[in-house]
């Protein structure tokens, strides 16, 4: 009797045991000297492409890829947009287009919505920008994760996504009526590190 007692109480001990000790959710931090989104967006309907990036962003990152769940906050400082080209910086802060001194950052909030195996392959959120709130799938095109970076020396995620938008559904109208498209490709390199 003893024995039929002691078989199921240590399997359930055994089971108890491995699900404690399966990874939990990971915190990471953005890098904001490794990560760039950036950005094409048309020219005189079809004349040429422009493209620039933003400098500086922030935000935190959780992700538990056992469970496949996880969720993204971004914070990019409009402020920090580079074409390379000064006049074009200047006049894209200007009220007609990115309006800065009212809306100086735009915000991405996500959840991680695909997987392939433990690898995040979608994004599903909502990015805010000029006020206006709405929805934006990311598709991750890379994902990679080093235990120990080999100069940071701490656990690193990089990553590379993208998508389309409709930068008039944001408010960012400038040129549309003169036959500029309103499609901007969104590409996001994003480097993070797992908080302590």
């Amino acid at each position: 009797m003893t024995k039929l007692i002691f078989i199921p109480l240590a399997v359930f001990l055994v089971a108890f045991t491995i699900a404690n000790t399966q990874a939990a959710p990971k915190n990471y931090v953005i890098d904001s000297n490794h990560t760039y989104p950036s950005f094409e967006a048309d020219h005189l309907g079809g004349f040429s492409v422009w493209r620039g990036k933003f400098n500086k962003t922030i935000g935190k990152i959780t992700l538990d890829r056992e469970a496949k769940t996880g969720h993204v906050e971004a914070v990019i400082d409009i402020g920090s947009i580079d074409f390379g080209n000064d006049n074009l910086n200047k006049h894209a802060l200007a009220p007609d287009l990115f309006d800065v001194q009212k809306f100086p950052q735009a915000v991405y909030r996500g959840t991680f919505s695909k997987f392939n195996g433990d690898t995040p392959t979608e994004i599903r959120g909502e990015l805010t920008l000029r006020d206006v709130t709405k929805p934006l799938t990311l598709t991750i095109k890379r994902f990679k994760c080093l235990d120990s970076h080999p100069m940071r020396k701490k656990e690193v995620c990089g990553a590379d996504a993208y998508t389309e938008l409709n930068r008039g559904d944001f408010g960012v109208s400038y040129g549309l009526i003169e036959g500029h498209l309103p499609e901007v490709r969104l590409m996001i390199q994003v480097e993070a590190i797992k908080e302590e």
